[in-house]
């Protein structure tokens, strides 16, 4: 009887974990700079994509999970006491890595190719 009820605590838990939402988490970036890395999603919430402008054109991004009420809003973020510095607009999906790609392929490229000049140089 105990081995029944371990099997379906494991086949059970085998479905929690697949039914978890992945998205792309970006805590901030500045321009198309964003560095993303992947996570796991609590219960109750969805991928999202953040975009604001900071001073009036500086541009502002943010990715990760939100809980499914705060979805599809636009939110004053301040800075000290009630100082709005700008407007971010949070935009939600529900699909695994729905939230774009990540926004690292140019900064991984520039990273290797400064990163191979600098070890051929120490090997010549």
């Amino acid at each position: 009887m105990n081995r029944v009820i371990l099997q379906l605590f494991a086949v059970g838990l085998c479905f929690a974990i697949a039914q978890a939402l992945v998205c792309y988490q970006c805590a901030i970036g500045i321009g198309s700079l964003c560095v993303t890395s992947e996570k796991t999603c609590a219960s109750g919430e969805l991928c999202y994509s953040g975009v604001g402008k900071a001073i009036g054109f500086v541009d502002i991004k943010m990715k990760g999970c939100l809980a499914v009420a705060n979805c599809n809003k636009t939110e004053d973020v301040d800075f000290g006491t009630n100082k709005t510095v700008y407007k971010m607009t949070k935009t939600c999906c529900n699909t695994n890595l729905c939230n774009a790609a990540p926004g690292t392929p140019t900064l991984t490229l520039a990273l290797a190719t400064i990163s191979a000049v600098f070890v051929g140089n120490l090997l010549v």
